[in-house]
């Protein structure tokens, strides 16, 4: 990602949850905000050039929908952009509600970009302190884009620029009233692929040396199959190929020994690890539309342990 500039990946994630919402039934994961911070001309721009470029990635489809281009979108939504978004997402959010059960009082939201969830949830602005960090380019995209639509920042919610490649700052949360003594939960998701193995180390060591035992950790990760696995309609090596043509590399993908020992090294226990098998079990279910769980990426739940 390029110093001034806001992340492509983040607008294309939001994008692919507002469709979802928009259009897309059942729901896996209904974000009812993400649409008011996409304009209405990039909503249609990006639908265009989706549905401009899919013969660039599957000639067959072009050629079977050429005359359906509303078909046309959904098959690229739901097949390229979506699953892992979605699933993702509600994963994450139904453990932090879990842990808010068990006494979690902070949420630090790492690589955030248009997240939504202190928005969708004003039932916890008492009882829970939200903390999203970003890129200073993409948060402060995310910042114009909510003034512009008119939200009202909640008073839990507070927003930290951080470029965390570089190491991880915690005196700017504790800035911002971050306390070293609470339960915090973070997520991490939609970011693991970008940054190398030590840097994922290093980060996930920096975080938990802070926080008290039974904070956790929800992330996604690509498997040891990431670079070679090429997925349903080629989606998997297409994630790839686009992420490196939009300046976003993908670097880094794990064995289960190697990410399992990786969390033992930052003191954490796996507490749940979600498949691709699994997670398709759990949210595609069922569905009569092309929306599946994506080849090679796993979740997991990770707790420090005492």
């Amino acid at each position: 990602m390029k110093t001034n500039e806001a992340s492509v990946t983040s607008l294309m994630t939001a994008f692919g949850r507002a469709y979802h919402t928009l259009y897309d039934t059942p729901k896996i994961f209904e974000d009812t905000i993400v649409k008011d911070l996409i304009t209405d001309d990039e909503f249609s721009d990006i639908s265009r050039n989706l549905i401009n470029g899919v013969s660039f990635i599957n000639k067959e489809i072009a050629a079977k929908f050429q005359h359906q281009p509303e078909e046309i979108l959904k098959w690229f939504t739901q097949i390229q952009l979506a699953p892992t978004t979605l699933s993702r997402s509600a994963f994450c959010e139904s453990v932090l509600l879990n842990e808010l059960a068990l006494g979690v009082e902070q949420y630090v939201i790492l690589g955030a970009g248009f997240d939504t969830f202190g928005f969708r949830h004003p039932e916890v602005n008492e009882t829970l302190e939200i903390y999203e960090i970003d890129h200073p380019a993409t948060q402060q995209f995310k910042k114009d884009r909510l003034a512009q639509a008119n939200y009202q920042i909640p008073n839990n919610l507070y927003f930290i620029s951080m470029d965390f490649t570089k190491g991880f700052d915690i005196q700017k949360l504790i800035d911002q009233g971050f306390s070293l003594n609470k339960k915090t939960f973070f997520s991490l998701l939609g970011v693991s692929y970008y940054l190398t193995k030590e840097e994922i180390a290093t980060l996930l060591s920096e975080l938990f040396s802070f926080v008290p035992y039974g904070s956790s950790i929800v992330m996604d990760y690509g498997d040891a199959t990431l670079f070679e696995e090429t997925g349903v309609y080629n989606r998997v090596q297409n994630m790839i190929q686009m992420a490196a043509f939009n300046g976003e590399p993908m670097k880094s993908c794990f064995t289960y020994k190697g990410l399992e020992k990786m969390l033992e090294d930052s003191g954490l226990l796996l507490y749940e690890h979600l498949t691709p098998a699994t997670i398709n079990e759990r949210f595609f279910q069922n569905r009569s539309d092309y929306l599946s769980a994506f080849e090679t990426i796993h979740f997991i739940h990770a707790v420090k342990k005492e």
